[in-house]
């Protein structure tokens, strides 16, 4: 049994706005069981830094845990040589020379059209017109899955968020979920074949190219949706309001003092849009006095490690002249995020100086609230420009 103290939160306060409890935790507790999450908290970047490594302790397989349920299990949820080969099998599709030589091209056309296509209408709310647009329109290319519609595509992978972010057990929300997952399998089955006569680099293809098995196949398209979508749409919109709140930083990045890709960095580090990733422990395992037990569920909390006060100099402000070097936004072990290279060049290269340099005079019409603990970002964001 784990000796980890118990740590109350307020849920609806940790979910409008988890640092003030995080910080605290940091400071009272790094390791700490929250009932109302019924997991442990690891809250401190250098814990989870190195301990996300210890496959053999916290294991990424977690059978009963919600999106192996939900989704199937991806390769997120294997350990060791299971998911290197699945790992391995995607790499034709996310290598930053697909990315550069197949992506990126097909990122800047859709991008120009979505902000041509809007730019007379002087205002959009860039987190549902702009930043959901784009995101869905990459996915659709990278997965392979170009029948869906971007609105069908956010649907979706919000619907599987809200399924594995589900902790209070809200029937309705399962249901969502098992409604979206059924959704994604049918847009699979009608691809498959067009993808077996004319194979490319999309997700879906390579998979199929290499042999992996149907059930694995469609569980990493899921993964794919569930976080290729929402975490791209999070941080063009977040980043645009970071920027547009912050104008001595954007006047950095215009100036060409600092590059797209340092803002978005920091930003992922300030506001990490995949705020945690959980883990089950798999043997017994002492940290910082705190006795875990085999079967615990604990969650590696990035945002908190991303603002820890021992690692960052300013860890609470949006600053791009900080090193944001050792930010987990992408994670720090061997799940590393498989799609940090597209992600980097679609909204750093692509989509955040084509906003900027199209959308003239951007800037906000109204408040732009936050919300979320374990994927966080932007609900709306009001913005105006000039004609």
């Amino acid at each position: 049994m784990s000796t980890a103290p118990v740590f109350d939160i307020d849920l609806a306060a940790f979910w409008a706005d988890p640092y003030p409890t995080l910080k605290r935790m940091r400071a009272q507790a790094p390791v700490a069981y929250v009932p109302q999450l019924g997991a442990t908290l690891l809250t401190r970047r250098d814990d989870i830094f190195t301990n996300e490594k210890k496959i053999d302790i916290f294991s990424s397989d977690q059978p009963g845990g919600l999106m192996s349920v939900l989704m199937g299990q991806n390769m997120m949820r294997k350990d060791g040589e299971a998911h290197s080969i699945e790992r391995k099998a995607i790499f034709p599709t996310v290598s930053p020379r697909t990315v550069r030589d197949t992506w990126k091209a097909q990122f800047q056309s859709f991008t120009a059209e979505i902000l041509d296509e809007l730019r007379p209408q002087t205002r959009a709310d860039m987190l549902r017109d702009i930043a959901t647009r784009i995101s869905g329109e990459a996915l659709k290319v990278i997965t392979g899955l170009t029948q869906i519609p971007w609105q069908e595509m956010d649907r979706v992978s919000q619907g599987m968020m809200d399924g594995i972010s589900n902790y209070a057990g809200d029937p309705a929300v399962e249901a969502r979920c098992n409604d979206c997952t059924a959704a994604i399998d049918r847009y699979i089955d009608a691809r498959m074949p067009v993808l077996r006569d004319a194979p490319d680099a999309s997700l879906l293809s390579v998979q199929m190219q290499a042999g992996l098995s149907d059930a694995s196949i469609r569980a990493n398209v899921k993964l794919a949706i569930s976080g290729g979508q929402n975490e791209p749409r999070d941080v063009i919109a977040g980043l645009s309001w970071a920027m547009l709140t912050h104008p001595d930083q954007l006047a950095l990045v215009l100036s060409g003092q600092v590059t797209w890709l340092a803002a978005f960095e920091e930003y992922a580090r300030w506001i990490a849009p995949v705020a945690m990733s959980p883990r089950r422990v798999a043997q017994p395992y002492t940290l910082h006095g705190v006795q875990l037990a085999p079967e615990d569920r604990v969650f590696l909390m990035f945002s908190s490690g991303n603002r820890d006060e021992n690692v960052f100099a300013r860890p609470d402000v949006f600053d791009l002249t900080q090193d944001a070097g050792p930010s987990i936004a992408f994670g720090a072990g061997p799940h590393f995020c498989a799609g940090a290279w597209a992600s980097r060049c679609l909204i750093a290269e692509v989509a955040m100086p084509m906003i900027f340099e199209r959308l003239p005079g951007l800037r906000l019409e109204g408040e732009t609230p936050f919300g979320g603990w374990a994927f966080r970002g932007p609900l709306r964001m009001p913005v105006a420009w000039d004609a």
